[in-house]
């Protein structure tokens, strides 16, 4: 079992819906990067009632835990998302900020110590509100369109290996192989096809093509992490494959 209570830091935020969730409606655990200069900034917008954002946890640079909002409050972390039946991820979520300036500022890689209190602080919310490994993901998986945190170099192969979450266990040098190898317009769309498989939205209001384009960044950002162009390959295809069918046998 796990412990009842995990030592963190309060530093409460006024961002969460008055109305308490029930335990079992937490089914997922969601990463996101905070993408600010500065990790002071982050911590203010977190917690200033006009930013009108929040999450439930945040882990500093130097791995301290802060705990800004209570785990059955809802915190308003993921915005307008989905994943398999689910709607506005927000109600089901646990959110978790990794401070780190992103995409816009120097992306940078994740401190050892971060890594350390993520698997830490995961491993408990998973035991406690009995988490699947299919749910744990990042801000890009449940809005791709809008989306790029935690980013592809957040360390979703390690944190699998100490199940967290899920990778494919696919031979690296055989991947290798297939890397920008073409596929034709049946496999584009079994690829995609795999994609709302394994749980990401489809966008009716976006054109195809564009969102096609989101929607593998955003799968590239999680699974072929060395390269995030876009663009649909064998490499691409294979891993899609092997995920569909390692996910159905588990549900």
């Amino acid at each position: 079992m796990p412990k009842s209570k995990m030592n963190t830091t309060l530093n409460y935020s006024p961002n969460f819906d008055v109305k308490k969730r029930r335990l079992k409606q937490i089914k997922f655990i969601i990463f996101h990067y905070t993408g600010m200069k500065k990790e002071s900034q982050a911590i203010n917008k977190l917690t200033n009632s006009k930013s009108k954002v929040s999450s439930h946890y945040l882990i500093k640079n130097n791995g301290e835990i802060l705990t800004l909002v209570p785990d059955l409050y809802v915190a308003w972390h993921a915005g307008e998302s989905s994943w398999k039946k689910y709607k506005s991820i927000n109600k089901y979520s646990i959110g978790i900020e990794i401070s780190n300036s992103g995409h816009e500022y120097s992306y940078k890689k994740f401190s050892k110590k971060q890594i350390e209190s993520i698997l830490k602080l995961s491993t408990y919310l998973i035991k406690k509100y009995k988490i699947k490994s299919n749910f744990i993901l990042g801000h890009s998986d449940i809005a791709p369109d809008r989306k790029k945190d935690p980013g592809e170099k957040f360390p979703w192969k390690y944190l699998s290996e100490n199940k967290i979450g899920n990778w494919h266990n696919l031979n690296e040098k055989n991947l290798l192989k297939k890397r920008d190898q073409i596929v034709d317009k049946l496999e584009v769309n079994k690829f995609i096809t795999n994609l709302y498989k394994i749980g990401y939205p489809k966008n009716i209001f976006l054109n195809t093509y564009k969102y096609s384009k989101l929607l593998t960044s955003a799968f590239q950002r999680r699974f072929r992490q060395e390269l995030v162009n876009g663009i649909i390959d064998q490499e691409c295809l294979f891993i899609s494959n092997k995920l569909t069918k390692t996910l159905n046998k588990k549900s």
